[in-house]
């Protein structure tokens, strides 16, 4: 069932901002026959925090490649701190911290060479070098390893340097996919809290791209989805669960799923059911009220209940409703891809 958002409440054309910080206007990329970027309308205000999130392959990295300058648009326009990023790169590259997934840093050099070296390409002080490795190398917590070569770094430390780059020059803009990927829980919580503190202290415009919804729904003022290369839904974390409108009573079970369904599409007050694997989601206007029955349902079904629960909606309810997948579910099924296409070249 498709999400019924209010345009004025979650797209909100009249916050198409005075001062963007990040705009596009009908932006397209096209790999041959693939319109991976198809038209895409975006404004992020100055200062904002903006959580990008899709399935992989929607369309999000090769849209965050062409805000940082990094892949030419194949129309349409956009400007990033008011420059275009189609003929003033140089200005924008400036202005902005990125640390994308797929960056390449030199193995041969070590973390602290690599952050003096990212100092100095942006033309800082010795003195400002200096303060802030310190700063940098505090938080993404690298320790005594920050003098080891990069070739040593685990995936999760490499990542911590790629943030630490990204941040030497304290940029006015700052593009962060899945900036947090690797880490544990601890360093994760150092980056969100530093995120902020960029974010409020600093006044940074954050662009941020991640797999893990809480992280949106933590840091983000507003969250666009994006899906077949279109931007479909945009909104504040709270907007866009508040746009379901509904309870949610999810119950995972073994048995047959088939009769488990047919029994809960009977119930009186059921709205909507979505079935995965061996989950079934309830959607209802009244969640304490349909519980009860929902469970005498699925006894009746033959149906082995392992856990019944009543939520409110929650993000991943939202990039379900607008994808058709969980958000942990379409990194999944990439990473078998990957795995599986690895795997034959590996054969061949």
């Amino acid at each position: 069932m498709p999400l019924a958002f209010d345009n004025g409440q979650v797209h909100g054309d009249e916050r198409r901002y005075m001062a963007a910080a990040i705009e596009a206007h009908d932006l397209r990329r096209v790999f041959g026959d693939n319109e991976a970027v198809a038209g895409v309308d975006l404004a992020v205000k100055s200062g904002e925090i903006y959580g990008f999130l899709g399935p992989n392959g929607a369309g999000k990295s090769t849209m965050v490649k062409m805000l940082c300058t990094l892949l030419s648009p194949t129309s349409g326009r956009a400007s990033v701190g008011g420059y275009d990023v189609a003929t003033q790169a140089g200005d924008i590259r400036l202005r902005i911290g990125v640390a994308l997934q797929d960056s390449s840093i030199d193995g041969k050099q070590s973390g602290r060479e690599m952050l003096h070296l990212q100092g100095e390409l942006y033309g800082l002080s010795k003195p400002d070098i200096a303060q802030r490795m310190d700063d940098v190398i505090g938080l993404v917590d690298i320790g005594a390893a920050i003098d080891d070569r990069v070739e040593s770094y685990s995936g999760g430390m490499k990542r911590r340097l790629d943030l630490a780059m990204a941040l030497i020059h304290k940029p006015q803009i700052l593009f962060l996919d899945e900036p947090t990927t690797g880490l544990d829980p601890a360093s994760r919580t150092a980056v969100w809290n530093e995120v902020r503190k960029l974010n409020s202290e600093e006044g940074m415009t954050i662009f941020l791209t991640t797999q893990y919804l809480e992280e949106a729904d933590e840091l983000a003022d507003r969250v666009g989805i994006i899906a077949g290369g279109k931007l479909e839904v945009e909104g504040t974390p709270v907007a866009l669960k508040q746009a379901i409108g509904k309870d949610l009573i999810v119950a995972e079970v073994d048995g047959d799923i088939a009769a488990a369904s047919h029994q809960l599409r009977g119930i009186v007050g059921v709205d909507d059911l979505d079935v995965r694997k061996n989950e079934l989601t309830v959607s209802t206007a009244n969640g304490a009220a349909v519980i009860a029955d929902v469970a005498v349902a699925l006894k009746s079904s033959g149906a082995t209940v392992r856990s019944l629960t009543l939520r409110t909606p929650t993000l991943d309810d939202v990039f379900l409703q607008v994808t058709g997948a969980h958000l942990a579910e379409s990194h999944a099924v990439a990473a078998d891809e990957s795995a599986n296409a690895e795997q034959k070249g590996a054969t061949r």
